[in-house]
């Protein structure tokens, strides 16, 4: 089994210069800190946090690249990172003021060198997975005991996407996530670069488009919930959450992964498929 790991590394932003001293200005990603840990901050440090929140690369490095967007830390996945480094959207860190990054996994800062040689402009916030999340029961219903829940022909074989359209089927709007899942399963290298082998993704999803509800990197979030999508290519944390905090009928996970960190990571992935 493969699986596609994603890291988000938090950055210093170059300020414009219209933020005040005592404001911190917080760009990162759509649920990925409990609320209740930002209010905790306000009051442990005495700032006054400004959160914001997006749910693309793209979206953060239109800001980033356009300049001035008065953001004191933001959260990119790694392979946007190395982009906008070069583009000088950052400052070098201050490690010497960061007495925690000795705690740090060296696994994972190893991999984030690729994107920021000696992690100088960046520290690893949060790294995962993604995959399918499938709703066996709906599934099923419509392909049969049969299906190939545990294979990517379940969602790119457009005979099976046309089954399952009527049960919602919603993908993530990331190219980054989606293109390498699609080489991964014509059997090319997912971190391909060459023009001619990424082309080979674009006839897989033109195949299955008309039976995909949307792409979207957070509304599956609430679809699940209302049971108005009930597969689709999302964050694995995203299908625990939906399982556990709204009682759903249980969801299971393929997670598509693209590279091991350690085996002792292959033996987790394998368990967690399981539950």
């Amino acid at each position: 089994m493969k699986h596609r790991l994603i890291s988000a590394t938090a950055t210093l932003a170059l300020l414009a210069g219209s933020a005040l001293a005592e404001d911190v200005r917080v760009y990162n990603w759509s649920d990925y800190i409990d609320e209740a840990l930002l209010t905790k901050f306000t009051a442990d440090t005495g700032l006054n946090l400004i959160y914001d929140v997006f749910d693309s690369n793209e979206l953060l490095e239109t800001k980033m690249l356009a300049g001035g967007s008065g953001y004191d830390v933001v959260v990119p996945s790694g392979t946007f990172l190395q982009r906008q480094i070069s583009a000088g959207a950052f400052q070098k860190l201050d490690v010497a003021k960061l007495p925690n990054i000795a705690n740090m996994w060296d696994v994972v800062t190893e991999r984030t060198e690729q994107y920021d040689p000696d992690n100088a402009y960046s520290i690893n916030y949060m790294w995962g997975t993604t995959g399918i999340g499938v709703n066996v029961g709906k599934v099923t219903e419509l392909l049969g005991e049969d299906a190939p829940i545990t294979s990517l022909d379940l969602v790119f074989k457009a005979e099976n996407m046309a089954k399952l359209a009527e049960c919602g089927v919603h993908f993530l709007d990331a190219p980054t996530e989606m293109i390498p899942m699609a080489l991964q399963y014509l059997g090319e290298n997912p971190d391909s670069h060459d023009p001619e082998v990424l082309a080979k993704a674009e006839d897989v999803f033109m195949a299955i488009r008309p039976h995909i509800q949307k792409f979207h990197s957070s509304e599956y979030i609430n679809a699940l919930a209302n049971g108005d999508d009930n597969m689709g290519h999302v964050t694995t944390g995203d299908i625990i959450h939906e399982t556990r905090d709204f009682s759903l009928e249980p969801l299971r996970l393929y997670i598509v992964v693209v590279g091991a960190l350690t085996a002792e990571y292959k033996v987790y992935i394998q368990v967690f498929f399981n539950l």
